[in-house]
């Protein structure tokens, strides 16, 4: 008698969740989705479903999270919701993608984050003054500095944007004293979110571009000390 009463639950379960399946999409909506860049990568969910263009499929009584995004222009975020009390789901949906305000101020660049080595005929005081100069062009506060030991540090000089916050600072290190060599290290990093506190040093990670106030500080310091 109990195998009877188990076969039974398993096909009345079965039935109920066929009924279910099939009133989710009975009430189904579609939006034809696009954007203003054609490559522009268009995610449902979660899973890439199309660049420029898409169908969004939102099930009845559900509602589905799409993500555009493109580099150079900023993440586009829209929510769609097929449920009794909120708004109907629109036919088609036209994107106009925004620009990336923190790509548009910065350049690509393979310097960032690096030691790059900086060789000197001047003599140590000479050197040390006219790095001390270079630098406090570009950057206003100088946290630590010690020319006996040859170290350098600025503060750290943040910028918000839409979507993301930048940090950036010097570090020189004296390398050797025959012939003079400085370490210099022009360090860029992002935290991807807007609004993000300086001291908030999980959040950050390297990037590999350097806001465009800063793209000429190496190459001056490069060329000034040779």
């Amino acid at each position: 008698m109990k195998r009877n009463y188990t076969f039974l639950s398993i096909v009345l379960v079965f039935i109920f969740s066929s009924l279910i399946s099939v009133d989710a999409f009975a009430g189904k909506k579609k939006v034809q989705l696009s954007t203003s860049e054609p490559d522009a990568e268009i995610y449902i969910d979660g899973k890439l479903m199309g660049k420029g263009q898409a169908e969004v499929l939102i099930l009845n009584n559900s509602c589905v999270t799409v993500k555009v995004e493109k580099i150079g222009f900023l993440v586009e975020t829209i929510t769609f919701c097929n449920k009794k009390h909120s708004a109907t789901p629109p036919k088609t949906y036209y994107l106009e993608m925004k620009r990336d305000d923190a790509y548009d101020a910065s350049i690509q660049t393979d310097i960032a984050n690096i030691d790059i080595e900086l060789k000197t005929t001047k003599s140590e005081v000479d050197a040390w003054k006219l790095i001390s100069m270079i630098i406090t062009s570009y950057f206003d506060v100088i946290e630590v500095t010690d020319r006996e030991t040859g170290y350098l540090r600025t503060s750290w000089v943040v910028q918000a944007f839409n979507q993301n916050t930048i940090r950036t600072r010097m570090i020189v290190k004296l390398g050797d004293t025959d012939p003079l060599t400085y370490k210099i290290k022009l360090v860029s990093e992002e935290s991807r979110m807007a609004g993000t506190s300086v001291k908030r040093d999980e959040l950050y990670r390297e990037w590999d571009r350097v806001l465009r106030k800063y793209e000429n500080v190496i190459d001056e310091l490069l060329s000034r000390l040779n």
